[in-house]
């Protein structure tokens, strides 16, 4: 089976399954074999309104033999239906005419509500009609009276040998229903990777989710790679299970609320989180940090959670998580133990066509992004070291080059860098690379990308400058609203708490309210000098509804409640015009 799975006649899940199904097989053939599965007794109901019928055929035959035994028997169709509900015989073996119901409205309602009940006929009553409703009922026998006990006892032979086959079946599908649930998170686990690789098409999605009992109502998903550092565990804990530990965590603090599915890949865990909107993107990243500082506090890992962007179709998950690895790697420059939302740290991130697969300039594009001088330098050694440029023909050194500007093209054009890269027309710049030697396209290239590297911090500080100074903006005219809040700002702004209070307080020195506060103080300072309102009046247009606490924050920020403050300035101020 493995040959042929390598041979790619199969797929891989397919080689799981069939491996799966062939070892419940074999189970189930070996426990036949040993007696594991074994019939007990059949249980049988007789109903005859004549009691000596009843009697006569008990006595008849040898049910013990047979593999029978009889539970009970009743003279009317009203009480063996009770009888019925109660005891669930496996056979009811019924005469037709019989007061309050007769045997065929008795079977009728046993095969509506139990419709595994087999049902025997036994009647005096050779009529054509009754033999047609028989049949239309699905009895298994319709017998005429008087019974004899040799065809009554062929009869029951036959009915154990059906009962045996159905029960056998019935007990060999329980048996690989239980070993299929006992794997299904292996399953589950292979459908993830080959989700994440993306190995499936979109047409075979409802089939895995099916087979595999998977649910995402969606409407939209994201991948969350969960980071735990193994180079900064506590001491005497092993790396290992630190790991499952905070997937453990992530899974009860995220899964809930977000329906997440998680699973660990690649040394790390991934989150398929489950949106009702894309604007959800920013609550789901303040959680997770908030589980990355969690996980720091309570155990002591070093988490950093990469979220990806967000798709609306589960088999672009793929290129979610792609985004989300590489959100994670961004922890060299933002930190450790926090989340890291693709879109907000770095939004040119997210794959775009036509961005290339070639491993070594994927690799520069990286340094650029990421890496010292030193790593660019030496990425660009490996990118013209490469097979694609040695040993080629001339054509195809060509195509390469020409290759080699398109890709640097699109990542400046995909990181909204200006033309500056490219002062030369394309056709002029593509005829000058090849007349230079080796050594003059190598420095060529690295200083194109270290102008390029450049380019992207200054563009990232302008970001973060932007929408601080967006910020700090929107508090000058909405300071004297008291609902002003960090939610608030963050909403207007489209990013999450964390990354917004992290990038002001570090372009700051302060945080959001802190500097909310000390510029609501600053113009109640100004008003107490400039106008006469009281203070209670001056609190609610500096956005405090409460005047006591407005005059403890006064206090603290100035060391003079706002009366004093005003007494002290503008006796100084009389005392200047003196």
């Amino acid at each position: 089976m493995r040959s042929v799975c390598e041979k790619g006649l199969w797929e891989e899940s397919d080689f799981v399954l069939a491996l799966f199904y062939c070892l419940c097989y074999n189970k189930i053939k070996e426990m036949q074999i040993y007696g594991e599965i074994a019939m007990d007794k059949y249980t049988v109901l007789l109903v005859d309104d004549e009691e000596e019928v009843i009697q006569a055929i008990m006595k008849k035959l040898n049910w013990e033999e047979l593999g029978f035994s009889v539970a009970g028997y009743a003279c009317n169709g009203v009480k063996a239906f009770e009888m019925v509900e109660e005891y669930q015989p496996d056979v009811v073996m019924t005469d037709i005419k019989m007061p309050y119901m007769n045997g065929l409205q008795l079977a009728d309602r046993i095969k509506t509500e139990f419709p595994a009940t087999k049902i025997l006929i036994f009647t005096g009553f050779d009529e054509f009609e009754y033999a047609r409703e028989a049949v239309h009922l699905e009895v298994e026998e319709y017998i005429l009276k008087p019974v004899n006990s040799v065809e009554l006892t062929n009869v029951f032979r036959q009915l154990k040998v059906k009962l045996d086959q159905e029960i056998s079946e019935k007990r060999n599908v329980e048996i690989l229903q239980k070993y299929y649930m006992e794997s299904l998170p292996l399953l589950q686990a292979n459908f993830y990777t080959m989700l994440m690789e993306g190995r499936i098409r979109e047409e075979e999605l409802p089939r895995y989710l099916a087979d595999y009992r998977l649910s995402f109502q969606g409407p939209r998903y994201c991948c969350l790679v969960v980071h735990t550092s193994v180079s900064q565990v506590p001491e005497g804990m092993n790396p290992l299970l630190l790991t499952t530990s905070v997937q453990k965590q992530a899974e009860e603090h995220l899964g809930e609320k977000w329906q997440a599915e998680a699973f660990p890949y690649l040394e790390n865990t991934v989150l398929i989180a489950q949106l009702k909107c894309k604007s959800e993107i920013t609550e789901l990243t303040d959680d997770c940090d908030r589980f990355c500082k969690y996980a720091f506090h309570i155990i002591g890992a070093v988490v950093t959670v990469g979220i990806g962007q967000v798709c609306e179709n589960i088999h672009d998950l793929s290129q979610s998580y792609k985004s989300a690895r590489t959100a994670v790697s961004y922890r060299v420059l933002y930190g450790a133990s926090r989340a890291i939302n693709m879109i907000e740290n770095v939004p040119q991130e997210v794959s775009k066509p036509g961005s290339g697969d070639d491993t070594h300039l994927s690799n520069l594009f990286k340094m650029i992004r990421l890496g010292s001088e030193e790593d660019i330098i030496e990425a660009v050694k490996r990118y013209l070291n490469q097979a694609s440029f040695q040993e080629r023909t001339l054509q195809l050194y060509h195509v390469d080059v020409m290759e080699m500007i398109s890709a640097l093209y699109r990542f400046a054009v995909n990181h909204e860098i200006t033309a500056e890269a490219f002062p030369e027309n394309m056709k002029v710049l593509y005829a000058r690379l090849l007349d230079m030697d080796a050594g003059a396209l190598q420095k060529w290239l690295v200083e194109i990308s270290l102008f390029l590297r450049k380019e992207l911090f200054d563009a990232r500080n302008r970001s973060t400058k932007s929408f601080v100074a967006r910020a700090k903006e929107y508090v000058h005219n909405n300071y004297r609203d008291e609902e002003l809040s960090l939610d608030g700002v963050c909403r207007v702004l489209g990013v999450s708490n964390s990354y917004f209070s992290t990038v002001f307080k570090k372009k700051t020195g302060n945080s959001f309210i802190g500097y909310l506060t000390d510029y609501r103080m600053d113009q109640a300072s100004r008003l107490l000098i400039e106008t006469n309102d009281k203070s209670y009046i001056i609190a609610r247009q500096v956005g405090y509804t409460d005047p006591n606490y407005f005059s403890y924050v006064f206090k603290r920020r100035f060391g003079v409640s706002p009366s004093r403050y005003r007494t002290e300035h503008k006796e100084s101020g009389n005392s200047g015009e003196k």
